[in-house]
């Protein structure tokens, strides 16, 4: 990749003039800047990489891109060096966690040095180091919101979870387990089986060699699970419906597919059957409902009951590794970048 360098006093940082895949992210010298009204400076130690950005930087995600050159990066990890005006409930020197609930056209966090928003900060406890804080909170985030906010799920409930071996695919086993449901993770092929069910899921369904709806209704003795929780959407949304119990809901938290995902109601006979769409951002922008899913994610972290699967960890020069490996989807949990 192009690294840039211009001097002492410049803070390392991601930036894109173009749409494209990881090859367009350059690393550049740019001035971090001093924290306005409402925000601070962070010294980035580390950095949650998510999907988010893979398909900002390309032009496809439910964002467009506003200007270039662009930044990145919305989940990190680090210690405040400044604070800006009419922040009093963070201090310089404090450890915290960035979490999602800005849009890169505003603030990115791929760098050495960034500026965020105070309310997208959590404080980061001491035994929490800066990989696992960069790693936890959106996935946990992602999983408790659907999960216990909106679909609010009960003990004894069976939740589908397909792409089981994402970041937010096993934040979501741990959280089913949490809130004493059953989890059945969904994975494509045999080889992230055994990891799964090492990761708390009741069972594990391989798509590729088992029909899923079958199995569904195999483990459910024909009713069904009260929840699906897909980030793959696509096609397969008309088979993974089938699964849905009367009066379930099918979550689309992601379209890893990349390909139209059409309503299955009408094709399946118009069952009862709820289908929704379902971001991170509904929580983490809501300040009662971020305080409430902290409190929850910081309890199960305490219990030993949640913790951040960190897949690989990459420097920061290595940016585009980095996404490359996301990209093949080969990565059994979080990717991680450093800065140090």
């Amino acid at each position: 990749m192009m690294i840039v360098h211009m001097g002492d006093g410049m803070a390392r940082t991601v930036r894109f003039h173009e749409l494209g895949g990881p090859e367009v992210m350059r690393l550049e010298d740019e001035e971090p800047g001093e924290p306005g009204i409402g925000e601070v400076r962070v010294r980035v130690e580390a950095i949650g990489v998510n999907r988010a950005e893979a398909l900002f930087r390309s032009g496809q995600y439910i964002e467009p891109v506003k200007r270039l050159p662009g930044r990145l990066g919305n989940e990190a990890a680090g210690v405040i060096e400044a604070v800006g005006p009419r922040v009093s409930e963070f201090a310089s020197g404090q450890r915290v966690s960035v979490i999602p609930n800005f849009s890169q056209n505003d603030y990115g966090v791929y760098a050495e040095q960034a500026v965020v928003p105070v309310t997208s900060l959590v404080p980061r406890p001491e035994q929490v180091d800066a990989v696992s804080g960069a790693a936890v909170w959106m996935p946990y985030l992602t999983a408790y919101g659907a999960m216990a906010e909106v679909a609010r799920m009960r003990a004894g409930d069976v939740a589908v979870i397909n792409a089981a071996s994402s970041s937010v695919g096993l934040a979501a086993i741990h959280t089913a387990d949490r809130l004493g449901a059953r989890p059945l993770a969904v994975t494509r092929t045999r080889a992230k089986a055994r990891q799964l069910a090492e990761e708390g899921a009741a069972e594990v369904i391989v798509s590729d060699e088992e029909d899923v709806t079958a199995r569904v209704l195999e483990l459910t003795g024909g009713k069904g699970a009260e929840y699906v929780f897909d980030a793959v959407a696509g096609p397969g949304v008309v088979d993974l419906a089938r699964a849905v119990a009367a009066d379930g809901t099918l979550f689309l938290w992601g379209a890893l597919s990349g390909q139209p995902t059409p309503y299955p109601g009408f094709e399946l006979g118009m069952p009862a059957l709820n289908l929704r769409t379902y971001t991170m951002l509904e929580v983490a922008k809501d300040q009662e409902r971020l305080r409430r899913a902290a409190a929850f994610i910081t309890s199960g972290l305490r219990a030993g009951a949640f913790r951040p699967v960190v897949d690989r960890v990459f420097p920061l020069e290595q940016i585009v590794q980095a996404h490359q490996h996301m990209e093949s989807n080969t990565q059994f949990g979080k990717i991680v970048v450093t800065t140090a």
